[in-house]
């Protein structure tokens, strides 16, 4: 296989419902992705953990369009902003 045909676990669009994190992870691993929902609505119905993997799958996955996820561009955000500002918390002027 080469670096070419890797599968990318990535949000979707063809099948979203929410946010496309089940189908996405059904899209990667082969399978239907209502099998992923119901997966979830079990995992959600037997202590709550269902939503929680959900919500950490959308921040952690990149949507198919972009190359980085919700958290990877909070993170460049934050380091963006501190090396613009300086010890005392003021803006530095950008050149």
């Amino acid at each position: 296989m080469s670096e070419y045909n890797v599968k990318k676990l990535r949000r979707t669009h063809k099948g979203r419902i929410i946010a496309g994190v089940c189908s996405g992870i059904g899209e990667y691993v082969g399978i239907d992705a209502n099998l992923v929902r119901i997966g979830l609505a079990i995992a959600t119905l037997f202590g709550g953990l269902g939503v929680g993997v959900y919500a950490i799958g959308w921040l952690l996955m990149p949507d198919e369009e972009h190359d980085t996820s919700i958290v990877q561009d909070l993170i460049a955000k934050q380091q963006q902003s501190k090396s613009t500002t300086d010890w005392s918390g003021e803006h530095k002027p950008q050149p």
